[in-house]
């Protein structure tokens, strides 16, 4: 048995059966998720990097009945090769390179201020309160908002999309699930045609405007092209970020000595984010399909197989970082592949580390006797890795 996804004693903390799994060798054949799994450094590595291993997407079937959530992933970045991939993230970056992470800093590091405030408030109030409904969860929803130039009054929508959409990454999601999954993402293509063409008729400073405008000679991205690099920011920054800071600070509140040491030490927030999300990594897997015969790790691929690098295995490799289950928030080098490697190296990075370090900075600042003030719950999905609920209180 190498290990059941689905249980709660495997969700609750996987990183043991991943060690255990790593000294018997870097790839193991998994039945219940039918496909090779890597778990050592190198073989996520060479899984993230192999020219020969890509993003392959293949529509959700019966496509008649998911005709929205299909569109967004054709066109997504995260899901072509070369040489279309090369096309889309040249104009992409280009529209990024408009200096959207820079004047989004100190509105970031305001938002995750006022947030805090409200979460010591409720504290204050209530004796406890939820660290995922005051901060963890509003905040990447309101970044990705501002970037895209999402209206106020329609922010509340976001979340709820991204939510039912990521569902459908987990395995063995029931039907109902993946007809929620295809409601939404009909509703945020439909919501996004909209605010492209109000974006075209009038610009604004956001990123939708820039992609709108966006071009290389002849070339432009199409409006599918757009709608699919919209839906991707807000579900990888989204998702990502928020069980980063959730991940984090339970890790950090349950090592009181890395909190004590980040909250008299400011100056080691850079490297404390990093370490975040190496210590607990909010995406545990990430899938590659072979183009033509391949080995990972001297696993053999045959054209069409497909094989999945732990993401969260790597972050605890002892050959790469020392002690490796221990929280360290001075961590240096810390080459985890929490955004990804090679072509398909998250083009948010920047961003989330922004945010990420914000919500760090205002609660190390303005609450820095934070402590846990019950049992967290955490979701019971196993791809993506996050809480429920974080109960704090000072």
């Amino acid at each position: 048995m190498v290990f059941d996804s689905g249980d709660p004693d495997f969700l609750a903390d996987p990183y043991p059966a991943f060690a255990a799994l790593r000294e018997r060798g870097p790839v193991h054949w998994h039945g219940g998720l039918g496909l090779p799994v890597a778990v050592s450094h190198a073989a996520c590595s060479e899984v993230l990097r192999n020219r020969s291993a890509g993003r392959i997407w293949t529509d959700k079937t019966p496509a008649a009945s998911f005709p929205a959530f299909n569109l967004l992933h054709r066109n997504s970045l995260l899901e072509t090769e070369p040489p279309r991939h090369t096309r889309l993230r040249r104009l992409i970056s280009a529209a990024f390179a408009r200096g959207h992470t820079g004047r989004l800093q100190p509105w970031v590091r305001a938002v995750a201020g006022r947030m805090t405030g409200s979460l010591a408030a409720a504290i204050e109030a209530e004796g406890s309160a939820d660290l995922l409904e005051h901060l963890a969860a509003p905040l990447p929803v309101e970044v990705i908002a501002e970037l895209l130039g999402v209206p106020e009054a329609d922010r509340a929508r976001l979340q709820p999309w991204s939510n039912a959409i990521v569902k459908m990454y987990e395995y063995g999601l029931p039907p109902e699930g993946e007809a929620a999954a295809e409601r939404a993402a009909a509703e945020f293509v439909a919501y996004l045609r909209e605010l492209a063409a109000a974006r075209t008729r009038e610009p604004g400073e956001d990123l939708i405007s820039d992609l709108v405008a966006e071009r290389d000679g002849a070339d432009r991205l199409t409006g599918d092209e757009l709608v699919g690099t919209a839906v991707l920011l807000l579900m990888a920054g989204h998702e990502a970020t928020v069980n980063v800071i959730g991940n984090g600070v339970l890790a950090l509140l349950t090592h009181r000595d890395q909190w004590e040491r980040l909250v008299a030490s400011p100056g080691l927030m850079p490297t404390a984010v990093e370490e975040l999300i190496r210590f607990d990594a909010p995406l545990q897997l990430f899938e590659r399909t072979a183009t033509e015969p391949t080995s990972v790790a001297g696993h053999e691929l045959a054209a069409g197989d497909r094989i999945a690098a732990l993401l969260g295995a790597a972050a605890r490799d002892p050959a790469v970082f020392g002690e490796p289950d221990r929280l360290d928030v001075g961590r240096s080098p810390n080459p985890h592949l929490g955004f990804g490697a090679g072509i398909h190296y998250c083009v948010g990075a920047p961003l989330a580390r922004v945010e990420i370090a914000a919500a760090l900075e205002a609660l190390t600042t303005r609450l820095p006797g934070l402590r846990l003030a019950g049992r967290p719950e955490r979701r019971q999905e196993f791809v993506i890795r996050g809480l429920r609920t974080l109960p704090v209180t000072v």
